[in-house]
């Protein structure tokens, strides 16, 4: 691994724990894991106890650290977990929660 390469590596894991270092983004990564299934930001937010505009702040973190994919059908935005994204940088995390 080149030194540029072990940069990108650790400057992606530092962003990912930055993102994971939040209770109500830790309870979306378990929420999203335990439906195993991609769940509208409504439903997150709804179950998640959040309201739409701080839901839709921990989204966009969750999604700019790769933990999560959004797809957005129309007027509703689709979310689910980045298995690679934990595969790759925290293997076991989501057996954790």
């Amino acid at each position: 691994m080149t030194i540029e390469q072990r940069k990108f590596t650790d400057d992606t894991r530092v962003h990912i724990f930055k993102a994971l270092a939040d209770p109500t983004r830790l309870q979306i990564i378990r929420t999203l894991r335990d439906s195993n299934t991609e769940l509208s930001c409504g439903e997150v937010g709804d179950l998640c106890e959040a309201s739409k505009s701080n839901a839709s702040y921990h989204f966009r973190t969750l999604r700019e650290a790769g933990l999560i994919l959004v797809r957005k059908e129309a007027q509703t935005k689709y979310i689910q977990i980045n298995h690679g994204t934990f595969t790759t940088f925290i293997p076991g995390f989501l057996d954790s929660l």
